[in-house]
């Protein structure tokens, strides 16, 4: 993956190195319960894969309730692109995601207004509630912010398997482009009605509804990755490769039958193997937003 003529963007906050981080798990309606967690860590053991890697973006916006104990960010926080090679390249998709969804929107007569992006390391606080390392990165709309925990990246290239080297950045690259992708939902009015939806409906139906908001997720990943190469011819051999054995492993599929030997559809909340693959690929394929409609009318 050449992302180095990426421009960086200057909205990310760098909270690394803070003091007051460290291991916190958070639980409740403002971030993952320890349940949840310990399940993750069984099924990181089962497939040799860190936890993080394996839930693939523990996005929280569902549970839109601002913290009560929100934490703003201290004065050592360090604001623009940062200068160290991981913050240079976390810096640079999310300016090239800004450039191409800044002009997706232009086409169709809208303007995209770009979230923020803060990197940490251990724990941190959003609008949402805690960041913990092991939930992954996520996205939280009541600040409109990209929760980062860099450390999940070098795991990522450390632990999985079949990525390495420049192949396993495009694999990052597309992880940080779907939870962009919920910023384009946000954007676009589609999280607001599914959130007002799901309130209306049981657990079985509500976690069909949020498969359809990952699923949607993966395809706006494509689509920008579509968008990118045709400015920028930034795919190297291997790297979609990678990213699609990325969204194959973190399938809700692939991690049931890892963990208790059997799938259990109506539990499923980001999708099967083979859902958020085809998804990823009908974005990269059409760079159309219009081809990303997975909710099927729903919504």
């Amino acid at each position: 993956m050449r992302w180095e003529d990426f421009r960086r963007s200057e909205n990310v906050e760098d909270r690394r190195g803070e003091p007051g981080g460290g291991p916190r798990i958070p639980g409740g309606r403002s971030g993952l319960g320890i349940g949840t967690i310990l399940i993750l860590g069984l099924i990181g053991w089962a497939l040799g894969i860190d936890p993080r890697v394996l839930i693939g973006g523990a996005e929280i916006f569902t549970q839109n309730r601002p913290s009560q104990t929100q934490q703003a960010p201290t004065q050592q926080t360090r604001r623009g692109a940062p200068n160290d090679e991981m913050g240079k390249f976390v810096s640079g998709v999310l300016g090239d995601t800004e450039d191409r969804w800044k002009d997706i929107f232009q086409q169709a007569g809208r303007s995209y207004k770009a979230p923020g992006l803060v990197m940490y390391d251990g724990a941190t606080r959003s609008a949402c509630g805690g960041a913990n390392s092991q939930m992954g990165p996520f996205y939280c709309p009541n600040d409109q912010k990209v929760y980062l925990d860099t450390d999940f990246f070098t795991e990522l290239e450390k632990r999985f398997r079949g990525c390495s080297g420049k192949a396993c950045q495009f694999s990052a690259a597309y992880v940080i482009a779907h939870e962009i992708g919920h910023h384009v939902q946000m954007q676009l009015g589609i999280l607001p009605k599914v959130q007002q939806l799901q309130q209306q409906l049981d657990e079985s139906e509500s976690n069909k509804l949020q498969v359809m908001v990952e699923l949607q997720a993966d395809c706006f990943a494509g689509v920008w990755a579509n968008q990118a190469q045709k400015k920028l011819n930034f795919i190297e051999p291997g790297d979609v490769e990678a990213a699609l054995q990325t969204a194959s492993a973190i399938g809700d599929d692939a991690m049931q039958r890892k963990m208790q030997g059997r799938v259990v559809p109506d539990s499923f909340t980001h999708g099967s193997s083979e859902q958020r693959m085809r998804w990823f690929k009908t974005g990269l394929t059409s760079g159309k937003v219009s081809e990303c409609n997975t909710f099927q009318g729903r919504i």
